[in-house]
Order: C-alpha cells, then sequence, then structure tokens
C-alpha cells in the first residue's frame, strides 16, 4: 500500500483560478472578454484579476470569507469570481430581481465581509438596512484596483474550497444558498467537453444573469478552457443576433421567452450564422415548433437537457434534437461523470416505468445548502442527492420527466403530473405556451388548471379541451382553460413560468374563459 504524501496531493489540485491562469500563459493574447465594455485578453484579464485579490487582501478577505455580488452582468462581475477563486473566497451571487426583504434575507445568510454593488443597484441594497462594508463598482472598485498591485503569493486553495452560492427559488420559502466548489465547476466543464462536443476555444454568449447557474457555469468554463466570454447587460436579442453572425459559439443559452425574439429577428433580417454548435435549454418548456424553427434558422441541434442549479447539466442532457426536426418525444439520455438512481419515498428504486426521484452522485454536484443542515440532511440522505425530480425510466435507458415531487396535484386519490399536460398543449401547433397548475377544490381536494397562450385569437377552450380527449386519462383532463396574453405569463429570471403566480391569480376576480 502507497502512503499519499502531502506533495502528491497538492500535485494533484486543480482550481478555477489556476485553470484560468494557465490559459493566460499559454494563450496571453487571446480575447476573454468581449462585449459593450471593449475587450479585454487573458494576460490584461489575468492582471487584474491579480490586483483585485490584492485589494481583497488588504481587506481581510481570505479563504472561506464571502462576498456578496449584486450587479448586472459586466465584465467586473467575472473577474471577481476569477479573483475570488484565487484567494478561496466565496461570492455569493445576489438576484436583483429580488423584492427587498429577499435580498436581505439572502445576503444576511452568508455573512459576508464585504458587498460589491454597481452603481445600478445601490439603491437596492441600501434598502435592506444591512450594516455591511460595501463597494460600488463605479466609484469605489475601479480606482481600488487600478491603485493595486497584483498579488505575488496566491494562496493555496483547495479543489473542495466553495466558489460561488447560488440561490434556488423560493417558490414555497425563502431562497437556499447552493454553495459550488472549485471541483464542481471543473466537472461541469468537462461534462461540456464530453456530452456537449464543446471546443476548447469555442466561445460562449453570457446574457443570462451570471447569478444564475448557465451562465455562471458556462462562462467560468469558457474562461478556464481559453474562449471568449461575450458578455451582455441581458437579453438584447440585437446583440446575440450579431454575435451569431460574426464568430463561433459553442452552445447558445436561449430559454423559453427569449427565442421567439430571436427567431423574429433573424426571420425579418434573413441571418446568416457563423458557427453554433449547440442551441437551446428546457425543451419540455418550449414549443416544440418553435423550438424547430429556431435549430432551422441557426442550423445547429436542439440541446434537450434536464439538470439544476445543484447539479449543474446532468443528470439528463445527454441528447439532442436535431436541426429543424420536431422533437417526437422528449425523451432524455443520462449525462456523464453522474451515477443515478429512481427512488420512492422510502429510498428504493423503483421498477423501469413507474414514476421515482431522481437521486444523484457525481463531482458535479453542490456541496449543499448554505446554512441549512436540516435540509442537507435530509437532500442527501444515503450519500446520494434527492433532487426533488420524478422520471420514470424507458426500456431503452432514457428516461422520461414526470414533474417535480413536491408540485403533485392530488385530486380524489389520483397523482396528477401538471408537465404531462403541459407536454401535449406545447406540441400542438397552435398553443404558443401553457402551463398547468393546481387550484383547491371542495370535491376533489385538488384539480389542474391550465393557461394557455394561444398563437391565434380564434383557438377556442373547446378546441385546447380536445386535445386531451383521446391521449389522456379523464382525471387528468384539466377542469377549466384560461386563455392568457403570452406576455401576461409571469417568468423567472430563466425563462420559467412561476405557477405561483398564477395559483395567486386564481384566487382573484379576473375573466375566465372556458
Amino acid at each position: 500500500m502507497t502512503t499519499r504524501l502531502p506533495e502528491t496531493v497538492a500535485a494533484s489540485r486543480a482550481t478555477v483560478w489556476g485553470l484560468f491562469h494557465e490559459r493566460a500563459r499559454i494563450s496571453p493574447s487571446a480575447i476573454a472578454l468581449s462585449g459593450a465594455e471593449g475587450t479585454v485578453t487573458f494576460r490584461e484579464l489575468d492582471n487584474r484579476v491579480l490586483r483585485i485579490a490584492e485589494v481583497f487582501r488588504a481587506r481581510g478577505i481570505g479563504r472561506g470569507d464571502r462576498i456578496a455580488l449584486l450587479s448586472e452582468n459586466r465584465f467586473a462581475y467575472l473577474e471577481i469570481e476569477l479573483a475570488a477563486a484565487c484567494l478561496g473566497v466565496i461570492v455569493a451571487a445576489q438576484n436583483w430581481r429580488l423584492s427587498r426583504d429577499e435580498l436581505r434575507y439572502c445576503i444576511g445568510l452568508v455573512d459576508p465581509g464585504l458587498v460589491i454593488t454597481s452603481e445600478r443597484y445601490l439603491g437596492l441594497f441600501r434598502s435592506t438596512g444591512l450594516q455591511v462594508p460595501a463597494m460600488v463598482i463605479e466609484s469605489d472598485y475601479e480606482p481600488a484596483v487600478a491603485e493595486a498591485s497584483a498579488l505575488s503569493d496566491p494562496p493555496a486553495v483547495d479543489p473542495e474550497d466553495g466558489l460561488i452560492i447560488l440561490y434556488t427559488s423560493g417558490t414555497t420559502g425563502m431562497p437556499k444558498g447552493a454553495l459550488i466548489s472549485h471541483r464542481a465547476e471543473i466537472a461541469r466543464s468537462s461534462v461540456y467537453r464530453m456530452d456537449l462536443g464543446i471546443r476548447a476555444d469555442d466561445g460562449f454568449v453570457a446574457w443570462s444573469p451570471l447569478f444564475h447557474m448557465g451562465s455562471a457555469d458556462a462562462s467560468l468554463s469558457c474562461l478556464m478552457s481559453g474562449g471568449t466570454v461575450h458578455v451582455i447587460d441581458g437579453l438584447n436579442p440585437r446583440a446575440i443576433v450579431d454575435i451569431m453572425a460574426t464568430t463561433r459559439i459553442g452552445w447558445l443559452i436561449l430559454m423559453p421567452g427569449a427565442i421567439e425574439q430571436i427567431v423574429d429577428l433573424m426571420k425579418a433580417e434573413k441571418t446568416r450564422v457563423h458557427s453554433v454548435h449547440l442551441v437551446g435549454a428546457m425543451l419540455d418548456l418550449v414549443p416544440l415548433e418553435l423550438a424547430a424553427e429556431l435549430t432551422h434558422l441557426i442550423g445547429a441541434p436542439y440541446l434537450n437537457s434536464f439538470g439544476s442549479t445543484e447539479t449543474g447539466l446532468p443528470p439528463f442532457s445527454g441528447s439532442n434534437i436535431a436541426a429543424g426536426q420536431v422533437a417526437p418525444r422528449l425523451s432524455k439520455q443520462q449525462s456523464s461523470l453522474i451515477e443515478v438512481r429512481l427512488v420512492d419515498g422510502d429510498g428504493r428504486e423503483v421498477a423501469d416505468g413507474d414514476p421515482g426521484e431522481a437521486a444523484v452522485r457525481g463531482p458535479t454536484l453542490f456541496s449543499g445548502y448554505w446554512n441549512a443542515p436540516d435540509a442537507n440532511r435530509k437532500d442527501f440522505a444515503g450519500g446520494w442527492f434527492h433532487m426533488g425530480d420524478m422520471f420514470r425510466r424507458n426500456p431503452d435507458g432514457t428516461v422520461d420527466f414526470v414533474d417535480r415531487a413536491k408540485y403533485l396535484i392530488k385530486s380524489g386519490g389520483e397523482n396528477i403530473y401538471p408537465a404531462e399536460i403541459e407536454r401535449l398543449l406545447l406540441a400542438d401547433p397552435r398553443v404558443r405556451d401553457a402551463v398547468v397548475v393546481r387550484r383547491p377544490d371542495r370535491h376533489w381536494g385538488e384539480v389542474p388548471v391550465a393557461f394557455v397562450a394561444p398563437r391565434s385569437p380564434d383557438l377556442s377552450t373547446e378546441q385546447i379541451e380536445a386535445i386531451f380527449r383521446d391521449t389522456l386519462a379523464r382525471y387528468k383532463h384539466p377542469r377549466e382553460v384560461r386563455l392568457i396574453e403570452y406576455n401576461d405569463l409571469p417568468r423567472s429570471t430563466t425563462g420559467k413560468i412561476l405557477r405561483h403566480e398564477l395559483e395567486a391569480l386564481l384566487q382573484k376576480d379576473c375573466h375566465t374563459v372556458g
């Protein structure tokens, strides 16, 4: 038996900053960041990162400490994360769409030694009343970076050290902070290469908020690999289409709510795409005809993904839908670097064809929820992370998403999964978007209600109800169909429709069709 020496352990370590720093050494003149602020080479970015790290060190911020970051997408966002990676500091990425009370909770949860905010969100931070030292990017941060010297002796950082905290949805309570380590970010980057076929120097368009997993993981992966991150301050179809026409992109993330704007602009201008390897996300939430139109215009397949903040792209993002093809089914393939079990409420594996909760383990997993020991004990029971998402395994090894385990409609003793109804609606070309929510019912306990945004005002509730007639058990049929304008569907920053807001709408006296 060989005993590992400290030197052998140290030699096996890899960190996000270390891999980025190596790319800066190998390709110093390559463009690391591009956007409205100009362009920054890897050498220039590396130099700024080391100066930022020195600013943090001089303020007494070191390994394991937290910085709360409240900003729109901009170069400084990624600089700060890389500087934190250099020191072993954790960046808690704040959602600027939160209310004052929610933001106060999220910042207070991580007890940061410093808050960095842009001028745009300074007022929001001040409204929380939190007495935490703050730096404003425009007036405090930039001068401090300009005056600092480069950190000359970066400390040892362990791959299991936390790097970023991303907050999960708080639809049933306050958000939880998911701690993501260097190890997890490096493993997630590996999955991009293994499963998506992303090349080392493929670029990435960071338009969705950097406080979400999609942009956060892919941007760090790009910088660790030597590609260019194109930073955009929110959804800007003009900027996204221009980038597609002039440069090579690996994975272009487009979520529900953004796709139609890109499609309309590309059709109007007959855009010719330079090179996009893969496009899209969350196909279960996108009308299938629209997804096919998008892939036809771009000339790239649609990623049939299912991941999470806690797991990255895994567990089920291993398949694509060919360009221009209307998906015949949405069954998903398991990702690399992940083990999956589908289990019942007692943790026992279910038979193929039966719905079971996905329990997973592997190197892409997060390190637990910050300061939430009870949630961690429950969700990591048995050494597996229990996602709260239900799937059925097919004979060919693929799986079908059923629904969130917690979002289950129990009607007269029967279990109804809204996603099963939504898939039928979204597969109909007359439907622009749709979502199913639960409504309390005196007789049945709960019943499903469908909100449908039609493509044409001619679509009637009777025609919608006919969609289910021969394809869905009667007890699963929505008891009410409400027609709604597409733009009136409430969405999160990732484009997901917010069911809880529609449930609240059901409690109000509003116009009902059906």
